[in-house]
């Protein structure tokens, strides 16, 4: 068994820690003064453009999309190496396109909608949204209310969805709507829609501002007539292809997870053996460096974790239960390890100079996005009391 990344894969992820050692941190005391004065963890779009051409000049576009759309076609255990480095910086950049909406859009588009839809996501031309998410509905497919009903050559939908990044900006949004009430949501009660940004009905009624300098959306359906051909794969079944975006997010909350910890735990390496207290180095304080011991661990040992859940999704294995186990592990372990850097540089690390505040609330966000750790939890459980 291979417990690393093959030399092509790491000569990738090396790439990416030099773009973001010499592109993105320089960004980041910006991106700390807009968040500290309420514009949200923000780059400008100016800021977006040389980032856009500095990656696309590097090759790092489209890396697991498709080769036929211009795409590197890379696995999944490739992309960890990358999620991982693009992690360590507070400054908000996503290479382009977003992987959980592009495999969902891979395993369920037509030829029509492979060229009008993917194939200009895969070369960052577009924008993508997904809205899952309902008021009150939570993180129970089950409970989805957003209705959509077939007349003649169009879907006419109604609802409401919530917590949809991206929504107000995205030129196109997957939607999940219910196509027959008497169907569960894994039996055949569940489609995806595409419906293209200024869809009369498609409404984002308000921003919602997030912990972290990030924003949601909250939309409102109100007779959006979209065609027929807006189906994104078989009628009735959207319920698969949703679980391969919100498992594609998973992992990559993981390998962000990884990259987050491994960000505090320099920080504390580095910042230690400086601050003295009581005339001795905070680094030989007991409680340091087991706090140092610990997270070491546990990153090599979620790290590990996910390598093994991407090799086994590259190999059409089911990992339901590996990626519940990763999502709940990484999410808490990158939580205690920041909280203990903030500890680790006493006042300071209360400021909002220093990144670890906005590490913080982005792993605080992650605990509940994509299902939360309780839900998690239950998944491993009851997969394992069925055995």
């Amino acid at each position: 068994m291979e417990f690393e990344l093959s030399e092509e894969h790491r000569m990738l992820k090396d790439l990416v820690a030099r773009f973001v050692r010499d592109e993105l941190m320089p960004l980041e005391k910006s991106v700390l003064e807009r968040e500290a004065s309420g514009q949200g963890a923000i780059i400008t779009e100016e800021e977006k453009k040389v980032l856009d051409d500095k990656s696309r000049e590097l090759g790092l576009w489209g890396l697991d999309a498709p080769a036929d759309v211009g795409g590197s076609d890379l696995p999944v255990l490739a992309m960890i190496g990358v999620e991982e480095e693009i992690s360590r910086t507070v400054t908000p950049y996503v290479l382009p396109p977003d992987s959980p909406n592009l495999r969902m859009l891979m395993a369920t588009v037509n030829e029509e909608q492979r060229q009008r839809y993917l194939a200009p996501y895969a070369n960052g031309k577009a924008i993508s949204a997904i809205g899952i998410s309902e008021p009150g509905a939570g993180a129970d497919p089950a409970a989805m209310t957003t209705r959509a009903v077939r007349e003649g050559d169009e879907w006419v939908i109604n609802g409401r969805k919530i917590w949809v990044s991206r929504a107000a900006e995205a030129d196109f949004t997957i939607l999940m709507a219910v196509t027959d009430r008497e169907q569960g949501a894994t039996r055949g009660g569940i489609s995806a829609f595409l419906i293209d940004k200024g869809t009369p009905g498609f409404n984002v009624v308000r921003r919602i501002p997030m912990i972290g300098g990030a924003f949601t959306y909250e939309i409102a359906l109100e007779d959006c007539r979209v065609p027929a051909s807006a189906l994104l794969g078989k009628q009735g079944q959207g319920f698969a292809p949703m679980q391969i975006r919100l498992s594609t997010r998973r992992v990559q909350m993981a390998s962000w997870c990884i990259g987050l910890s491994q960000r505090a735990l320099d920080m504390i390496c580095d910042y230690a053996p400086q601050r003295r207290t009581f005339g001795t180095p905070l680094s030989e304080r007991q409680a340091i460096q087991w706090w140092v011991a610990d997270a070491a661990t546990r990153i090599h040992a979620c790290r590990l974790m996910t390598y093994d859940a991407a090799w086994k999704i590259d190999q059409k294995r089911d990992v339901r239960s590996e990626i519940s186990m990763i999502k709940v592990f990484g999410t808490e372990m990158a939580w205690e390890i920041i909280d203990h850097a903030m500890q680790t540089f006493g006042a300071m690390g209360m400021t909002k100079e220093l990144p670890l505040q906005l590490m913080a609330s982005q792993v605080r966000n992650m605990r509940i996005y994509d299902g939360p750790s309780e839900v998690h939890r239950w998944v491993v459980a009851r997969s394992l009391l069925r055995r």
